[in-house]
């Protein structure tokens, strides 16, 4: 992991991970010395139940998927840091759409990360997502005209697993 960076209007910070030339990991947690945002974090980590959640330790709770243009509505967000700037789709009350497993959408208005990560051999293999409602979820994923490595399957609850393929073979992120 590389360092990432402070999130000042979400007060969080990250470390990075390149998956190749296209992708990246990106662990956010809440930043200690930061004062508290005038909204709802992102990715509901000011919510009890996920905040429960992660006292056991980081964990795949959501994905962002890259795309070429966003229509402008409340919940894109024009952010940066440092050199970085890109809108992001953030829900007001900061919630993970669909439990997590439909994507935030995000257009890099800069070179995104993958382009400036030391790639050290880590691939995504294939992205896991697990909802009560598949079709819905699909439906999400053909209007984004999402091309990738995912399986949509039935589940009781929101679940996302990530298959990386590393130089020490493969590694699963998520809960099984």
């Amino acid at each position: 992991m590389q360092d990432g960076g402070k999130h000042g209007t979400f007060g969080t910070h990250n470390a990075l991970l390149s998956l190749g030339p296209d992708s990246y990991l990106e662990v956010i947690a809440t930043d200690p010395d930061a004062p508290a945002p005038s909204r709802p974090r992102w990715f509901g980590l000011d919510t009890p139940a996920l905040q429960k959640r992660l006292e056991g330790g980081p964990a795949l709770i959501h994905w962002v998927a890259a795309l070429a243009a966003l229509e402008p509505g409340p919940e894109v967000l024009e952010l940066s840091r440092g050199e970085n700037r890109w809108a992001l789709t953030v829900p007001e009350d900061g919630g993970l759409p669909m439990g997590g497993v439909a994507p935030s959408r995000i257009v890099w208005h800069t070179p995104p990360p993958p382009e400036r990560l030391t790639d050290v051999g880590v691939r995504l293999g294939r992205l896991r997502l697990g909802t009560p409602t598949p079709d819905a979820l699909r439906a999400v994923l053909d209007r984004l005209n999402f091309m990738g490595e995912v399986e949509v399957y039935e589940a009781p609850q929101p679940e996302l697993h990530a298959v990386l393929e590393t130089p020490g073979g493969l590694v699963t992120l998520g809960d099984y």
